[in-house]
């Protein structure tokens, strides 16, 4: 009987933690239609969260097609979030990226490619030395077409790996632009530790992954 008690208990105690840990706020985020994005100039945008932004930007930026991207943050529930509001985890949101990128040059199911192709796909909530909610792996989706796209892509990443994707698939709603100073950061801080430790060691992993999807300048 004791040991009864003792389950029920232990059931009553997890089913109450679970429920403490689940926030309407970031449901409502993942429930929500997704919004589109309308091109502008020929320029279609798309969005992505894998781990610094700092290292996402530099990778995207070495692809042919893409004519830019931002740093900042998506997939929160927090109104104009800052970096230090961002880090401690309570914002819902996760570093991202905004890929200004050109249709006609790289389509939205190789800019996948790309986001899985240049992370741990299994590294649940970060990359690298990198951890926490700020630092999950989220992939952004406007359209069903472009869901159906991630979906596929990631379910036969799963199967080819036999594990489980880390990844999670959001509505997009908004991106929060990032700091001044996040943007550019690897090319403007070639130096720093955490750049020449980490960041230029995964963009070389990319480049040399992917080398077909490089611009000419960023073949060597």
């Amino acid at each position: 009987m004791k040991k009864l008690l003792s389950i029920i208990a232990l059931t009553v105690l997890f089913n109450c933690h679970n429920q403490a840990q689940t926030n309407p706020k970031q449901q409502a985020v993942i429930d929500a239609e997704p919004v589109v994005v309308p091109l502008k100039d020929g320029k279609a945008r798309a969005y992505f969260a894998s781990g610094c932004f700092w290292c996402v930007e530099a990778i995207y930026e070495s692809v042919k097609g893409v004519e830019e991207s931002i740093s900042g943050y998506a997939g929160g529930f927090t109104e104009n979030p800052t970096y230090e509001q961002s880090n401690t985890g309570r914002t819902g949101h996760a570093e991202a990226v905004e890929i200004i990128y050109d249709p006609e040059v790289v389509s939205f199911s190789t800019l996948v490619d790309v986001y899985f192709g240049s992370q741990n796909p299994t590294q649940v909530n970060g990359q690298g030395p990198d951890h926490g909610s700020q630092y999950r792996s989220i992939i952004f989706y406007q359209n069903e077409e472009q869901k159906k796209i991630i979906e596929e892509k990631k379910a036969a990443l799963s199967k080819s790996l036999d594990a489980t994707i880390a990844a999670e698939v959001y509505p997009f709603q908004k991106f929060w632009v990032g700091e001044d100073y996040h943007q550019n950061y690897e090319r403007r801080n070639p130096n720093n530790g955490y750049i020449r430790n980490v960041s230029i060691p995964r963009l070389n992993r990319f480049k040399a992954k992917f080398p077909e999807l490089l611009k000419d300048d960023e073949k060597h």
